[in-house]
C-alpha cells in the first residue's frame, strides 16, 4: 500500500525548475534514502511531499489521514530565549506528560525532559526533534539529514534508532543522507536525485548504475569528499543549498 505517491512533479523556486517531472512513491513500512549533489531539490522534495511546497505541476497523493512525523534539516532556537525540553514537545500542539515522556524515552532522551532547548549537543537536540516526531504516532517518518553535524558515533547511533522506531511502530522511513556507507546498509531503497530521478532501486543497484557513478565516483569516496565540502560551505553560509543553486552540480 503507497503512503505517499508523486506523479509528475515540477517545482520552481525562485525562477528556477527545482524538480521536473519526479514520479515517487513510498510504502508502508519501507526504508527510502534520496542521495544528490547540493542543489538537486531532496529538501524540496520532502517539502513537496508534507505540503509545505506547492507543486507548479504534477500531484502529491498522501494516503488519507496519514500521520507523517517531520525531523528537519535545520531548526533555529532563539539561544537568549528559556525554553526546556518539555516545553518544546508542546509546540505546537499540547501533549500530556505522559506522551512527552515516552516520546523521548524512544528517542533516546528521556533524561533530558527539564534541560534547556539551548544548552543541548547537536545529538540531544535530534533526538528531541525526533521525540517531536513520534508523538504523532507517525505512519511515516521524513528525516532531512538528520544526522548533519553529528561525529560518526553518533550518527551511527542515531541511525539505529531510526531502525529501532521502525521496527517498534512499523512505519516507513524517508530519508535525505549524504552519508552513503550508512545509506546502502540501512534502505530498503535508494533514490539518486538530481533535478529529476536518475536512478533508483535497491542500494546495490543504485550503486552499480552509471547515473550514480557519474554523480558519486565509484565507491563512497568522491560521495564523502563532497559531502565535506559542501558542508564546509553550508556552514560557512548558514542556509539550505537545495534551493539555492538548483544548477549546481556535483563536482
Amino acid at each position: 500500500m503507497s503512503l505517499v505517491t508523486v506523479t509528475g512533479l515540477n517545482v520552481q523556486l525562485g525562477g528556477h525548475t527545482v524538480l521536473h517531472h519526479v514520479d515517487f512513491d513510498i510504502d508502508a513500512g519501507e526504508i527510502v534514502t534520496i542521495v544528490g549533489p547540493n542543489g538537486s531539490g531532496k529538501s524540496t522534495l520532502l517539502r513537496a511531499i508534507i505540503g509545505a511546497v506547492p507543486p507548479d505541476a504534477g500531484k502529491v497523493l498522501r494516503g488519507k489521514g496519514l500521520r507523517i512525523g517531520y525531523v528537519p534539516q535545520k531548526l533555529h532556537i532563539d539561544p537568549t530565549l528559556p525554553m526546556t525540553v518539555r516545553r518544546f514537545l508542546d509546540l505546537p500542539v499540547r501533549v500530556n506528560d505522559a506522551a512527552a515522556a515516552a516520546a523521548l524515552d524512544e528517542a533516546g532522551a528521556g533524561a533530558l525532559m527539564t534541560r534547556q532547548m539551548a544548552g543541548l549537543s547537536g545529538g540531544q537536540f535530534q533526538r528531541v526533534l525526533l521525540a517531536r516526531a513520534l508523538l504523532s504516532d507517525p505512519q511515516l517518518l521524513i528525516l532531512d539529514e538528520a544526522t548533519q553535524g553529528l561525529d560518526q558515533p553518533g550518527s551511527a547511533a542515531f541511525y539505529q534508532k531510526i531502525a529501532d522506531v521502525r521496527a517498534a511502530h512499523g512505519c516507513a522511513v524517508l530519508m535525505v543522507s549524504h552519508e552513503l556507507h550508512v545509506v546502502m546498509a540501512a534502505s530498503d531503497r535508494v533514490i539518486c536525485l538530481n533535478g529529476h530521478i536518475c536512478c533508483q532501486g535497491e542500494p546495490e543497484h543504485v550503486a552499480s548504475a552509471p547515473e550514480y557513478r557519474a554523480l558519486f565516483g565509484t565507491g563512497t569516496g568522491g560521495a564523502l569528499a563532497l559531502y565535506r565540502h559542501e558542508h564546509h560551505h553550508s556552514h560557512d553560509h548558514g542556509h539550505d543549498h537545495d534551493h539555492d543553486h538548483p544548477h549546481e552540480a556535483a563536482e
